[in-house]
């Protein structure tokens, strides 16, 4: 068991506070699923920012840099609503069946181009509102920390009260 999880996502691409939260996830990750490695790919599309076709650019971008036979999960909010403990045994029947990198695709402030979606193999939405596309990131690195320390066994999760 253990296929890679990869998260790439559309944005700008600095340094930031953000980038060490989501470094934390991460370390995290690796010290209770060293058999699943996670990598972070910040993917650069070839338009400015106010250019009308960046979505589509974006996409394109997002596409081309997916991993050979990746099992794509793009974020959208129009995408299936999981509980932490539904994603967890997703994630885990995913890791356990695909033999391929398991892929996030996030889109930036534009959102997602649908061609992405319409191509994704799964839809999930981390919730209704609006989330800028570096609390996305965040919110999915806990998730998947959440879902691989609910595998394992871990007191991370707990039930509610």
């Amino acid at each position: 068991m253990g296929r890679e999880l990869v998260v790439l996502w559309a944005g700008r691409h600095q340094r930031s506070h953000w980038e060490e939260i989501c470094d934390s996830y991460r370390r995290r990750i690796a010290r209770i699923a060293r058999s699943t490695p996670v990598r972070d790919v910040p993917v650069r599309a070839r338009a400015a920012a106010d250019d009308p076709q960046r979505l589509r650019a974006e996409g394109q971008a997002l596409l081309a840099a997916l991993p050979p036979s990746a099992w794509s999960i793009a974020l959208d909010s129009r995408g299936e609503q999981l509980s932490s403990e539904q994603l967890a045994e997703r994630l885990a029947r995913l890791r356990e069946e695909w033999p391929h990198p398991i892929a996030f695709l996030i889109g930036s402030d534009l959102g997602l181009d649908r061609a992405v979606v319409d191509g994704a193999r799964a839809v999930l939405s981390l919730g209704p509102m609006t989330l800028s596309h570096e609390l996305a990131r965040v919110v999915l690195y806990e998730q998947l920390y959440r879902a691989l320390s609910i595998e394992a066994g871990m007191s991370y999760h707990r039930e509610p009260l």
